[in-house]
């Protein structure tokens, strides 16, 4: 596993699971797997519905707390400073831990300085190791790093070979903030997997399309959490962090870039 450091020092693997439709215990016993094949970044939301099955999959893992990263994040239900501080409590609960890895807001809100102030309470209080943001685009993003008065450690947002959004990442460099994909595969908007050039450059490689898609943005500096149930693909997933792509492969990677979302979270 590789890692990267955050703006606070604090040490986050590159690859983990992301959760968002895992539920009940099949979902449970995928966590368990992901854990058992060497997945630490575990990554949930009180949108999913799923910290619960999170912290237990945990619990039965029998792995130290301490060697595993957890991220969840704040939605609408946490609106506010009085709200995102019970949201906190009940995530912390749920998850059966008595800090968190990473807390994001899940995305704008009208209200997300205030939920950012009771985030920063927690980071201060020790109960979250570091706070970001995801989904932030445009003048919301701008308006929250000039407002926040800590900047994000982390910010979590669609990015895949068809939308890597790599210039934004050059922004978020320069602020401090560490980029994260989510829909590193599109979840399904576009056949990633019989992509031609992915296809051929797999070939070189002896990897599968999996694997250079998610080399492709790990290579970029870009944490990546794809989600599977399969645990051939979670052990597949993890087997990346020794493809070196040329950069002449990364370009012909770029250049399927659309430029624009495959979804329409942003809208």
């Amino acid at each position: 596993m590789k890692y990267v450091t955050l703006n606070n020092g604090v040490q986050m693997p590159m690859l983990g699971l992301g959760t968002w439709d895992l539920r009940g215990e099949e979902g449970k016993q995928a966590i368990i797997n992901a854990l058992d094949v060497g997945y630490r970044l575990i990554d949930t939301a009180k949108m999913y519905g799923n910290e619960d099955i999170v912290g237990q999959a945990i619990v039965e893992s029998s792995i130290p707390r301490s060697e595993i990263f957890i991220t969840t994040k704040l939605n609408s239900s946490c609106l506010g400073y009085s709200q995102a501080k019970k949201g906190i409590e009940q995530s912390l609960k749920e998850l059966q831990t008595n800090y968190i890895d990473l807390l994001l807001i899940h995305e704008p809100y009208a209200k997300s300085l205030d939920m950012y102030k009771a985030m920063k309470e927690a980071y201060q209080q020790k109960k979250v190791r570091a706070i970001g943001i995801s989904n932030f685009q445009g003048q919301h993003y701008d308006y929250f790093i000039q407002n926040c008065g800590m900047i994000p450690a982390v910010h979590q947002i669609e990015s895949h070979v068809y939308h890597s959004q790599l210039k934004f990442k050059q922004r978020m460099e320069k602020d401090g903030v560490q980029m994260e994909s989510w829909a590193s595969f599109t979840e399904g908007r576009k056949d990633i997997f019989h992509e031609p050039l992915l296809m051929e450059i797999a070939n070189k490689y002896h990897k599968s399309v999996a694997q250079i898609a998610l080399a492709y943005l790990i290579q970029n500096g870009i944490v990546v959490i794809p989600k599977t149930i399969h645990k051939e693909r979670m052990i597949e997933n993890m087997d990346v962090f020794d493809i070196v792509l040329s950069q002449d492969d990364m370009y012909r990677i770029q250049t399927l870039d659309l430029g624009q979302s495959l979804f329409h979270w942003y809208d």
